[in-house]
């Protein structure tokens, strides 16, 4: 499948879904992000269904031992790559997704399988700012900024050069961020305890 076009930028959502939830449960016996939200949805399903609602191409990183999460994304048709290092941190997660989406996107709309709660509606003003110009841009709601995050090609050779467990945000600290005002408090609510699920 394509990427997305909008504006002339090519879009590939990224789903960061390799992290190991040790603040969810310690013991590594439940997987957060194959919970079940109040509506009955995977978290990770629901993260992923936001993410395709703005760009047809997502692609979501797993770990090798991934508890049945590939199984779910691949049946709602998000393409599923296995990240070897995923442990070494956010970082490996996100630059082996980026590579993967080469050399076909130029444009990259970053999400968190943790988060659940953002409106596909921010996700596609973000990737409206992206078209307009910006190199970064990032939601912001009452004042704070959230996620997802989406990156133009500009930052490419930035983002493939991440490593460790900071992901992006040296790039949010370094370089302009276009801030884009939405009505979403859903850009800072991720599952980190069961009672995130509620």
């Amino acid at each position: 499948m394509s990427a997305g076009m909008l504006g002339g930028v090519q879009a590939v959502g990224i789903l960061l879904a390799a992290g190991r939830g040790r603040r969810f449960d310690p013991l590594g016996q439940r997987n957060k992000l194959l919970q079940r939200l109040p509506d009955g949805e995977l978290v990770v399903v629901a993260s992923a269904r936001a993410l395709l609602s703005a760009v047809p191409r997502v692609l979501a990183v797993v770990p090798p031992e991934d508890g049945g999460v590939a199984a779910a994304l691949r049946e709602m048709g998000v393409e599923v790559t296995v990240c070897a290092d995923a442990d070494s941190g956010m970082a490996a997660s996100l630059v082996h997704a980026i590579r993967q989406s080469l050399p076909e996107a130029d444009a990259w709309l970053v999400a968190l399988a943790d988060m659940p709660f953002v409106a596909p509606a921010t996700m596609r003003a973000l990737l409206a700012a992206l078209a307009d110009g910006a190199g970064i841009a990032a939601p912001v709601h009452a004042g704070r900024r959230g996620n997802p995050v989406a990156f133009g090609a500009v930052h490419l050779p930035a983002l493939l050069a991440l490593e460790g467990e900071v992901g992006a945000r040296s790039l949010l600290k370094a370089e302009p961020v276009t801030e884009v005002e939405v009505d979403d408090p859903g850009i800072f609510r991720d599952i980190d305890t069961p009672a995130d699920l509620l």
